[in-house]
């Protein structure tokens, strides 16, 4: 009787024990339950708001391209564009009016020289024979012509008109000089030979002023004998 007394007083110390364990871990799994619950939804939460950010930067991105777009250049901007678009087209003004200075001067120059030539051939035209004592070259269709016997030199002059495109008036006169000069070579006695030394003046209008030029043209003639004896 009194052992299953003993018995009953031993078993229900430790029934005791065990419920309040169990208890114990009811309340600590709750607490965990609760745990993980809003674990959850602060995780859910955010993914929701994550999924609404790109939509938002998108929005946000395209109002910065829509004003970007309308917005102008600024001062600094347009200054320096008209700076750079003055540089371009004053450097290729320069090299057109340089240019057609050029072609210009070119012009000139071959209209000179060619009225120079037809001066060298006008005194080629003339007899030089030895063996009847004839020499035009001594006596050119010039004027203010001169001819030194002693030295055997002669000079003079005449003008013409550049062959270039006028207007009106606006000729461009130039003068011929010419020498003609008897030449003596060395240790060739019996050999007689003219030099026709042609320098052709014509002016140019530039932005300095008027300046003249000087185109020469030179030959040599030997005499066209029809008599060889009285080479010697």
């Amino acid at each position: 009787m009194l052992a299953g007394r003993l018995t009953e007083k031993l078993e229900l110390p430790a029934l005791g024990t065990s419920a309040r364990q169990l208890h114990a871990v009811d309340n600590e799994s709750g607490w965990v339950l609760q745990r993980n619950r809003s674990a959850r939804s602060a995780t859910e939460t955010q993914s929701e708001s994550y999924s609404e950010v790109p939509d938002a930067q998108v929005e946000v991105t395209r109002i910065g391209t829509s004003a970007d777009r309308l917005r102008g250049f600024t001062l600094v901007e347009v200054m320096v564009a008209l700076g750079i678009v003055t540089l371009l087209f004053s450097g290729i003004l320069t090299a057109y009016i340089q240019s057609s200075r050029q072609a210009e001067w070119t012009g000139y120059s071959l209209a000179a020289q060619a009225i120079g030539v037809e001066q060298i051939e006008q005194a080629r035209s003339g007899v030089w024979d030895l063996s009847i004592s004839k020499n035009e070259l001594t006596n050119l269709n010039l004027l203010s012509w001169t001819y030194n016997a002693a030295t055997k030199v002669g000079t003079g002059y005449t003008t013409n008109v550049l062959d270039l495109p006028i207007s009106g008036t606006n000729t461009v006169m130039a003068t011929n000089f010419v020498t003609v000069k008897m030449l003596n070579l060395t240790g060739l006695s019996n050999v007689l030979v003219q030099m026709v030394t042609v320098d052709t003046v014509w002016p140019l209008k530039t932005r300095s002023g008027t300046r003249l030029f000087t185109n020469r043209t030179a030959t040599y003639y030997g005499p066209d004998n029809r008599d060889v004896s009285s080479i010697f």
